[in-house]
């Protein structure tokens, strides 16, 4: 007795349906496009670390300035650089299009690294004041700041990192096809110029 499907029945469509996911989950996955979904997600979370960080700092800023107010009311000039650029900083709308989106990425590092000059100027004046640098609020922020700094460092390479890993993807053939048909499009990613910038900024040891 024959177990051939009839053509139209319900289990014939169904084993058709099957066998068309399987080939598509097939082409999908060897084309690159689980991959993509891999890399992606992993360069979203990296981004995140970055912006978490960059936020840790903008947070401990208000203390900071406070605290060298009292003790340096009269560099009002250098005080109040900080509290535009943290507000120019904080301002500044953090979604998922900036990973997408090479001016408004740079944007983003414009205004942050506006800050870390800011910062930088400020640590500067506070090195003309002894009574500052032993006040015991001040070298709790000084601490939290520089191993802010740290993090930040530490977060902007991770996500250098995922970035390139998902535009070598998208470069390569014959990914680029895949990123092509969905929409995957390269990333931008933090300059050499402003690595040069993030790595002398700012200079918060004091102590030695």
């Amino acid at each position: 007795m024959s177990t051939t499907l009839p053509p139209n029945s319900f289990w014939s469509r169904l084993l058709r349906l099957s066998l068309f996911a399987g080939l598509l989950g097939a082409l999908l996955s060897g084309c690159g496009y689980n991959d993509f979904q891999s890399r992606d997600e992993a360069s979203k979370a990296a981004w995140g670390e970055v912006v978490n960080q960059y936020q840790r700092r903008a947070d401990l800023i208000p203390n900071l300035v406070n605290t060298v107010k009292g003790y340096a009311s009269h560099e009002k000039d250098t005080l109040e650089a900080v509290t535009r650029a943290r507000a120019a900083a904080t301002s500044f709308q953090i979604t998922p299009e900036v990973l997408n989106n090479p001016a408004a990425f740079q944007k983003f590092q414009q205004v942050q690294g506006e800050l870390s000059g800011a910062l930088s100027r400020l640590m500067a004046v506070s090195e003309k004041y002894p009574d500052l640098k032993a006040d015991t609020s001040f070298r709790d922020l000084q601490s939290q700041l520089e191993g802010t700094e740290n993090r930040i460092t530490v977060a902007r390479q991770r996500y250098i990192v995922t970035v390139q890993e998902y535009n070598i993807l998208a470069r390569s053939f014959p990914s680029n096809l895949t990123a092509m048909m969905f929409g995957y499009q390269v990333k931008p990613s933090f300059t050499v110029e402003n690595e040069k910038a993030i790595s002398t900024a700012p200079t918060v040891n004091f102590g030695k």
